[in-house]
């Protein structure tokens, strides 16, 4: 059924990735073509996303492996894409209750802003470690702890201005916009990272 969902969309067949296909996290979808322009079609647990909603409210957030994540999925981005996106069709209103919850009645839970702020920790614990294999010249481990400390600093300064942070593509520009973001940041991350083929 999903399938001809997507090719109905599409107009014409298309390849779906079912439940579980894309890894925990993403779920599965497909990548369609609509009126030329292209649409990633992600599915998702209702269920697993109010579960996540909850957590969220009680500072609580996962952060697990998923492909297409290089930093890896973090939980909080279920109740972004809820808060940002656009219900075309919720026939019981579950959706649009949920939605409800994540917008007006706490908005962006204070416990969620307080963990992920105070995640950042791991960011100056992954330059450290960056920084013992840099003299042994181990790039993959150098450049994997700078990308992941940079990660977590662009999550962190999101969390700390209440805005939700999808995943990491645009995620350097994105921080760099927000309010009181180190000066410079953006850039300062792109020379630190585009230096390491020295």
């Amino acid at each position: 059924r999903l399938a001809a969902l997507a090719g109905a969309a599409q107009g014409s067949p298309v390849e779906v990735a079912g439940p579980g296909g894309w890894g925990p996290w993403v779920n599965g979808g497909a990548w369609l073509r609509v009126d030329g322009v292209p649409v990633d079609w992600i599915l998702r647990d209702l269920d697993r996303v109010e579960r996540v909603w909850q957590d969220c409210r009680e500072g609580r957030f996962e952060v697990g492996v998923q492909a297409g994540h290089p930093l890896g999925f973090w939980s909080p981005v279920y109740a972004g894409e809820v808060a940002y996106g656009r219900i075309l069709a919720d026939p019981v209103g579950e959706l649009a209750a949920l939605r409800h919850q994540v917008c007006e009645e706490p908005g962006y839970p204070e416990p969620l802003r307080r963990a992920l702020a105070e995640a950042a920790w791991e960011a100056e614990f992954s330059v450290a470690s960056a920084a013992k294999s840099a003299p042994g010249g181990d790039s993959l481990h150098v450049s994997l702890c700078l990308a992941r400390a940079f990660g977590v600093l662009t999550q962190s300064l999101h969390a700390h201005h209440r805005r939700w942070l999808l995943n990491e593509k645009g995620a350097l520009a994105a921080t760099a916009a927000l309010p009181g973001t180190p000066e410079r940041f953006a850039e300062r991350v792109t020379a630190c990272l585009t230096a390491l083929d020295a």
